[in-house]
């Protein structure tokens, strides 16, 4: 039954991805914020058949130390499962992903509705001025900006080297890091087909000022926190 139930949602969630990537070209004539919403269903759709196929349900803490204005977000990254779960959790933001996902049919398309912040992971200091350029135009349009610091997907109970990116954006555009650790890993593992039932907890912590601070200090209080509020998990 869970290879049923994991096939099912796999060809259920391809056709919604399908469905919104070919009316891709229509929504970007749809204001940012607007498009954003609308897209965004996508996600809700995809989160009710996790629910009803999989039997993944989630609980969010800390809910009350979001601020009122944009603020980048710096989460763990264990799955598929938060990229899709944020869009309904926190307001509406964009991800700092590869250049290279943005050239996927269909899958990429949709990503580009979200006005992401696409860089060359490869290109070092300058992928630094890409976040900071981009991620500046997306915080003033009233956007937040999602960052996963260890650069791609840490198996659940592992920690990956953090990176500058998120911290150095925050600290330039003057707005507030708001750190994230969640469990999703252990019901969805790194690019697993199957996905065990069960609930998924997110803990938001407090927001962390960057004002008049270096990144490197905001990136050493963030890592310290999650990883802490990790193990607590």
């Amino acid at each position: 039954m869970l290879f049923l139930r994991s096939a099912l949602f796999l060809i259920l969630q391809t056709g919604l991805t399908l469905f919104y990537g070919l009316f891709a070209p229509v929504l970007v004539l749809v204001p940012r914020l607007r498009r954003w919403r609308l897209i965004s269903l996508w996600s809700k759709a995809v989160l009710f058949l996790m629910r009803i196929l999989l039997g993944i349900r989630y609980r969010v803490e800390g809910l009350e130390h979001l601020p009122a204005g944009p603020a980048v977000i710096l989460s763990k990254h264990q799955s598929a499962w938060e990229t899709i779960a944020f869009q309904q959790i926190f307001p509406p933001m964009s991800f700092v992903l590869k250049r290279s996902l943005l050239w996927l049919p269909f899958f990429g398309w949709s990503l580009a509705l979200f006005s992401p912040i696409a860089i060359d992971r490869g290109a070092g200091r300058e992928a630094l001025k890409q976040i900071e350029k981009q991620g500046r135009k997306r915080l003033a349009s009233g956007l937040w900006v999602l960052v996963f610091p260890e650069g791609t997907r840490i198996p659940y109970g592992q920690s990956g080297k953090y990176q500058i990116g998120g911290p150095w954006l925050a600290c330039k555009a003057g707005v507030p890091v708001v750190p994230v650790a969640h469990n999703a890993g252990r019901l969805w593992p790194r690019n697993a087909f199957l996905k065990r039932r069960g609930e998924v907890t997110v803990v938001i912590g407090p927001a962390i000022d960057t004002a008049g601070r270096k990144p490197t200090e905001v990136l050493a209080e963030t890592e310290a926190w999650i990883e802490s509020a990790m193990r607590a998990l």
